[in-house]
């Protein structure tokens, strides 16, 4: 079973903000990694409690934080459902969130998308499958 992924953070508390704000994820666990020392992890999930979990992870050595250009990406994108691409899309901008492509329709029936960046440049996927 899929548990969860990972991402890297610059600024654990801008990012816990976003998604739990913006992306209506709730903050599941908050904490020093026992592992790895000087390396905070936060766990976030959806308000059901079900799915898999995103973990955001700040390590305190890390000086640079620079996303490659979409094409020399190793990770691609997260992906969230929204209810309504047009109040988001208006949310995001408000919220001055990088909107990389507006919304689209993937053919006549199928899901309308957007994509948006995190605080630190992770491309996210919105879906609207209405």
């Amino acid at each position: 079973m899929f548990v969860h992924t990972s991402i890297r953070t610059s600024d654990m508390d801008r990012s816990i903000d976003f998604y739990t704000r913006l992306m209506q994820l709730r903050l599941l666990d908050r904490g020093k990694n026992p592992l790895k020392k000087r390396t905070e992890i936060a766990f976030l999930g959806n308000a059901e409690g079900n799915g898999a979990v995103l973990e955001l992870t700040r390590y305190e050595s890390q000086k640079k934080f620079i996303q490659a250009k979409y094409e020399n990406r190793l990770f691609d994108h997260l992906a969230f459902e929204v209810g309504d691409m047009e109040k988001t899309i208006a949310l995001m901008r408000k919220e001055k969130i990088t909107i990389i492509d507006e919304p689209v329709r993937l053919g006549p029936a199928g899901p309308l998308i957007a994509f948006i960046e995190d605080p630190d440049g992770t491309l996210i996927e919105l879906i609207q499958r209405k």
